[in-house]
């Protein structure tokens, strides 16, 4: 079934599946790639600029797992006890001598290896007495040793240029000696927020006005990619000054995100402006909540129009902005994970849009929120994900449906 709006102001104009829409503007984003080097104490969520290759084996020599007794193999009875004479001890850090033939060292976890060993036996198998060091039996050769290069080789690939760096990665950059990173210079994202009805947390909520949820959200949901943000504020629900404030933000920004006015109403600008003053090259997505989401470029400065209200101001980030801003930076777009999980709930009116539901999952099942309001942003807030309900499907109990956590969605 094909969806289409009309209205006196606008075309006829079919809605843009979700699918569509993505590919779509993936293929018109355009990586923005100005490069500086970062130290690796402030490169969190930055995106790499250059391929990393390790100039280095971690470890760098074989090392004791565990504290225990290195031996070497040779030296060993192989069905009975063996009594040995104890001549080194070898601290993490030490320089260790060539073991003596015939003998046992002392090794603490994280040790090398002496030249001759080649074999650890853990403590607490072994008893130590004024006549030497008696080990046990049906011991394996070379176990408890970790080998040279068992967790990274010399000029071994590490990480692919467009990777966004998490704690583990930059742990891994110190692991290979590297103190530096060359990485992409964060994008400038233009915020702009519409509506007379607006006020700012703080002040007085006046009769007929809301508090501006959008503009924090999307603050937040920008720093936490690592972007620079450029708060525009509100601007008065006029043509004038929607145009003007979009100009403003092209000669300043990477990118603009606006929330509001997308629709089809007296009040609403952002079409009008951003077709004024450049061109709109998508309106419309076959998506619930969010389908007034628009797309285009102000000044050839890419612009995203998403809906005012706020989960849909959400999920519409999430869906398409955020993939765009990544590929923007220079970041490589990974495709979301979506688990199949137990439906808890019926949801027996098939709908012409796909729908993505609010909903928390918990052992096995997800259970939606029963009001899936857009203008709800509360269950947004206690949900851990989004149900994916495709077009004209119903849902019932018990029926395995598609799951997105929104830990593959935020962040």
């Amino acid at each position: 079934m094909t969806d289409v709006v009309e209205n006196q102001k606008f075309k006829v104009q079919p809605l843009i599946p979700v699918s569509k829409a993505l590919e779509l503007l993936l293929a018109d984003a355009k990586a923005i790639q100005l490069v500086e080097q970062v130290a690796l104490s402030s490169v969190l969520g930055r995106t790499l600029a250059e391929q990393i290759i390790s100039t280095v084996d971690v470890p760098p020599q074989d090392n004791s797992s565990m504290d225990g007794y290195a031996v070497n193999f040779a030296s060993l009875e192989p069905n009975k006890p063996t009594h040995l004479a104890l001549s080194d001890r070898i601290a993490a850090g030490d320089i260790p001598r060539v073991l003596t033939v015939g003998t046992v060292a002392r090794i603490f976890t994280g040790a090398e290896i002496p030249q001759g060993a080649d074999t650890v036996i853990m403590q607490e198998q072994v008893t130590v007495s004024e006549q030497g060091v008696c080990l046990p039996a049906k011991v394996i050769k070379g176990q408890n040793i970790r080998p040279k290069g068992q967790d990274i080789q010399t000029a071994e690939p590490l990480f692919e240029r467009g990777r966004k760096l998490q704690p583990a990665d930059i742990g891994v950059l110190a692991s290979v000696g590297i103190n530096k990173i060359s990485v992409y210079k964060p994008l400038r994202v233009a915020i702009v927020s519409t509506g007379d009805e607006l006020v700012e947390p703080g002040e007085e909520l006046g009769a007929g006005k809301i508090y501006n949820s959008n503009r924090a959200m999307l603050n937040a949901l920008i720093l936490q990619l690592g972007m620079k943000v450029i708060d525009l504020g509100k601007v008065a629900d006029t043509l004038e000054a929607t145009k003007a404030a979009l100009k403003m933000a092209s000669e300043r920004a990477d990118i603009i995100i606006s929330t509001g006015g997308v629709s089809v109403g007296e009040e609403d600008h952002i079409k009008a402006a951003v077709d004024s003053l450049g061109k709109l090259d998508m309106w419309r997505i076959k998506l619930k909540p969010g389908k007034p989401l628009a797309y285009g470029k102000v000044n050839t400065v890419p612009i995203f129009g998403l809906p005012g209200n706020p989960a849909s101001a959400l999920i519409t980030f999430c869906l398409f902005a955020r993939p765009y801003l990544t590929k923007l930076q220079g970041g490589v777009v990974e495709t979301v994970l979506c688990f199949k999980v137990i439906a808890n709930f019926d949801h027996l009116k098939a709908g012409t849009r796909e729908e993505y539901l609010r909903g928390v999952y918990q052992e096995g099942k997800v259970e939606r929120f029963s009001n899936q309001s857009s203008g709800m942003l509360s269950t947004a807030s206690r949900a851990n994900g989004l149900v994916v309900i495709p077009v004209d499907a119903q849902v019932h109990k018990g029926q395995l449906v598609d799951f997105i956590p929104f830990s593959q969605l935020l962040g």
